[in-house]
């Protein structure tokens, strides 16, 4: 990770130099890392530590050597007392304890309860609704708390934010039909380009064994593509499928 968020960094300055290629100084970058997993972080945050030297030989190279770092929010470590004195906005505050508590957890509505008096904070806030949609998206995608839990908590927030609960599901439940859609479509021009192989493959090379059928249809459509350009021009079906 150390090495990673170094490789970022020098992304933004070689973005920036793109865009001020006269510029002689860089831009400051502060980076950080929010580690949100349910085990605390194991990993360094040097760059040097990463560096396979002998202690004795770094040491003598130290100077030259890249001594990169990155701040570290471990929330893994963080309890709720630590993380209510943070001089945060309230949205910032319910983002990170989502990070901390919403994934896979059955009785997040009720963990929640004691964080109403921020979720009505976010809410009261220029734009809240909109953040408040946000949030309340993420807990949908990765929480597995009770539907009815979670619209009775909301419920006790007030009929805005039960308005944004009722337009949060809508939306997920488009973007399913949607997806339940797109993915549809997709498998259905699969099955014509395999159908359609199959045909030109039985004209050219005569009836199709079990498994050359089974391959053909269990194909990506880029395979699919492939094979039928190369059927054209193919001299055995062993060199069409390969």
């Amino acid at each position: 990770m150390a090495f990673r968020m170094l490789r970022y960094v020098t992304r933004v300055w070689d973005h920036y130099l793109a865009e001020h290629p006269r510029a002689i100084r860089l831009p400051a970058v502060i980076p950080l890392v929010v580690h949100h997993n349910r085990q605390p972080w194991a990993g360094s945050t040097q760059v040097l530590d990463l560096v396979d030297l002998d202690p004795d030989v770094t040491d003598a190279v130290r100077e030259y050597l890249p001594r990169f770092g990155f701040i570290l929010d471990d929330l893994a470590r963080l309890d709720e007392r630590a993380l209510r004195a943070r001089p945060l906005t309230a949205p910032v505050r319910v983002t990170l304890l989502l990070l901390k508590i919403a994934a896979g957890n059955p009785g997040l509505a009720d963990d929640l309860e004691r964080w109403t008096d921020d979720l009505r904070a976010v809410l009261d806030r220029p734009g809240g609704v909109e953040q408040f949609v946000a949030l309340l998206r993420y807990i949908e995608l990765v929480g597995e708390a009770p539907a009815d839990d979670l619209h009775r908590l909301v419920a006790t927030l007030g009929p805005e934010a039960e308005e944004a609960y009722v337009t949060t599901a809508e939306m997920l439940r488009a973007e399913g039909r949607a997806e339940g859609v797109a993915r549809g479509r997709a498998e259905g021009v699969a099955r014509g380009r395999a159908g359609a192989l199959v045909q030109l493959l039985i004209l050219k090379f005569g009836p199709l064994p079990q498994a050359v059928l089974d391959t053909v249809q269990a194909a990506s459509t880029g395979q699919l593509e492939t094979w039928t350009a190369r059927v054209l021009t193919a001299d055995t079906l062993e060199e069409t499928l390969s």
